[in-house]
């Protein structure tokens, strides 16, 4: 696979837009990456749950650069668009969080500031884990389009105490976990719930198992949701949902958090941060919880996915790009910074040493006193640096739920779904001018 960078300069040389990569523009940019002079405020939107203390800390020791806050919605939620509105019409923030996956989105519209002209951001390099940072530069040498500010890493969250109650070994592969499903349901409950909209679960699952949905060849998009790991996962997760071995009830409500609250459901393969959430919804449970690895194709393997995770980006035209920068690394590299960021947010952080934070090498008592974020640190190092995110996730997420929920209720199937995704997503870039490999 060629590396995004080769993907996002042949697009955006296409699509009129610079590829922010070459060396000429590198050193024209690095001037604009001057410290200014005199006071600084800088402008700053996150839908980080407390991110105003964190703030507040920065503001209190730096008085010459001073940061406003705005708060607002997830990104897909209507804050991605605020941020598209606002860049046309000139008056972006200087800096957003901005999710992974959508970073090629504004990549392709020409709507962050390249910061590889900011010697410390790029003297901050060997500080993150090497697939976070991938995320950021493209695999270019010369790009830097935000800084890495938290990780995904998923693992295998399991009910410990109904798992040894009915003489269940604890999964270690995909074969063992659809048998031990079996075994779930003949004692009453489910292995899990199979999320019939959030597609990006099942991106980090087909991210384990080597599925590759966008490459280029130096000229053209190639999107493949059919490729060898994705069809893999779609086959594997069809024949649970047809066995009725998994639930299906809608994410994120009530239902499901009771599922998770009662011995109804039993595991759930998810990020980091869903330690949070089944702690949070499922109160009546606790201590019974524990976290594995996530289940390996091979025997023997040690490979995980990933979900989630944002960046800190500086938007194309804020007038301090030096000071932004600043303020993005200590956000995400200062040990202040990122222990707030995990106390008010529970925020996983991008960096290596942010893995040793004091709050997340201790036991946790929802899980039995189990040390889960040493489960997470490793698995970590286990995600591929390789998986390219296309740049029209928003609409590729949409047009695939729609098809997941039919499969779910049995009027379509996975992989449906996948090539229905598949065709939407080709007619969009297309009709964005960015050229498709037919």
């Amino acid at each position: 696979m060629r590396s995004l960078g080769v993907v996002l300069a042949s697009a955006l040389a296409l699509t009129a837009c610079s590829s922010g990569g070459d060396k000429d523009e590198t050193a024209t940019s690095a001037a604009a990456c001057a410290p200014s002079s005199g006071p600084v405020t800088l402008n700053f939107t996150s839908w980080i749950p407390g991110i105003e203390t964190v703030v507040k800390s920065w503001n209190d020791k730096n008085p010459n650069i001073q940061v406003k806050v705005q708060t607002g919605p997830n990104g897909n939620g209507g804050t991605y668009q605020n941020f598209f509105n606002q860049l046309k019409a000139g008056n972006a923030p200087d800096l957003g969080q901005i999710e992974y996956d959508a970073l090629p989105s504004f990549r392709v519209q020409d709507g962050l500031e390249n910061l590889a002209a900011c010697t410390e951001v790029t003297a901050a390099k060997d500080q993150f884990v090497d697939w976070t940072w991938n995320q950021v530069t493209f695999g270019e040498q010369n790009s830097v389009f935000g800084v890495p500010q938290d990780a995904g890493p998923m693992a295998l969250f399991y009910r410990k105490d109904l798992f040894e109650k009915n003489n269940i070994p604890v999964p270690t592969t995909w074969e063992e976990y659809a048998a031990a499903a079996e075994k779930v349901r003949a004692a009453g409950g489910y292995i899990t719930n199979f999320s019939q909209s959030d597609i990006n679960q099942f991106a980090g699952l087909a991210w384990q198992a080597g599925g590759r949905w966008f490459a280029n060849d130096g000229n053209k998009w190639t999107v493949n949701f059919s490729d060898a790991g994705t069809t893999k996962v779609a086959t594997y997760w069809q024949d649970l949902i047809a066995k009725k071995h998994v639930s299906t009830v809608p994410p994120w409500t009530t239902e499901w958090d009771n599922a998770y609250n009662t011995d109804q459901a039993w595991t759930w393969v998810s990020a980091v941060w869903g330690a949070n959430s089944i702690a949070s919804g499922a109160p009546a449970t606790s201590g019974k919880w524990a976290v594995a690895p996530m289940p390996q194709w091979t025997p023997g393997g040690a490979v995980a996915g990933n979900w989630g995770g944002s960046s800190t980006a500086v938007f194309k035209g804020s007038k301090h790009p030096y000071e932004a920068a600043k303020f993005a690394l200590w956000l995400n590299t200062s040990e202040e910074a990122l222990t707030l960021l995990n106390k008010e947010a529970n925020l996983y952080p991008a960096t290596k040493a942010g893995a040793k934070l004091p709050a997340l090498s201790e036991g946790v008592a929802f899980y039995g006193g189990q040390k889960i974020y040493d489960v997470f640190a490793t698995a970590s190092t286990q995600v591929a640096a390789d998986f390219v995110w296309g740049p029209t996730m928003t609409s590729t997420y949409a047009s695939a739920s729609d098809g997941f929920k039919a499969a779910v209720s049995g009027t379509g199937t996975l992989a449906d779904a996948l090539k229905t995704a598949q065709t939407a997503t080709v007619t969009n870039l297309k009709s964005q001018s960015i050229p498709v490999a037919e």
